[in-house]
């Protein structure tokens, strides 16, 4: 891994706003700016990626291969989304390594595949942590589920120790 990247760290949420537990990431990303002070959209429709801070956010509806690019420039990532019940933990971080993931689907990136490519376009690969909290509700709403929003609360915590750790 290289230490040439030219920021500290980018928060990456992703998943469906308009599907209640799968937009947790936009709530969970909403929350750490609030506990950073850093400026975040407060809605959707009003967000723009803006990096050059200690602390940068980016929110997709899914992680997408130019993504590689941005990611190219952090020392530290952290990946945001939602699970249902293949990971047993209501809130699971783990430390991702770049690896090609295969996918039944033909429109799905993991994180850790997006690292690889990352890693094979570009001279450096950023430490990455994935985050991924239980979504209990999948309907059309952009409200999270009691439960969900619970589990966000805990992710934030844990995100937050996170990034105190150099």
């Amino acid at each position: 891994m290289s230490s040439t990247a030219g920021f500290p760290v980018l928060i990456v949420g992703y998943g469906n706003l308009d599907r209640e537990d799968d937009g947790v990431a936009w709530h969970i990303l909403t929350r750490l700016a609030a506990r950073l002070d850093a400026p975040f959209a407060v809605a959707p429709e009003e967000y723009e990626f803006t990096p050059g801070r200690d602390v940068d956010f980016f929110f997709a509806l899914q992680l997408y291969p130019e993504m590689s690019e941005i990611l190219s420039h952090y020392a530290r990532v952290c990946f945001v989304d939602a699970h249902t019940g293949a990971v047993p933990d209501d809130v699971h971080l783990e430390l991702l390594s770049a690896q090609l993931q295969s996918s039944p689907f033909t429109h799905h990136l993991t994180a850790a595949s997006l690292l690889s490519l990352t890693t094979a376009l570009y001279p450096h690969t950023p430490q990455a942590l994935l985050a991924s909290v239980r979504g209990i509700n999948f309907g059309f709403a952009q409200q999270l589920s009691p439960d969900t929003d619970h589990f966000a609360d805990q992710a934030v915590e844990q995100i937050m120790n996170w990034l105190e750790k150099s």
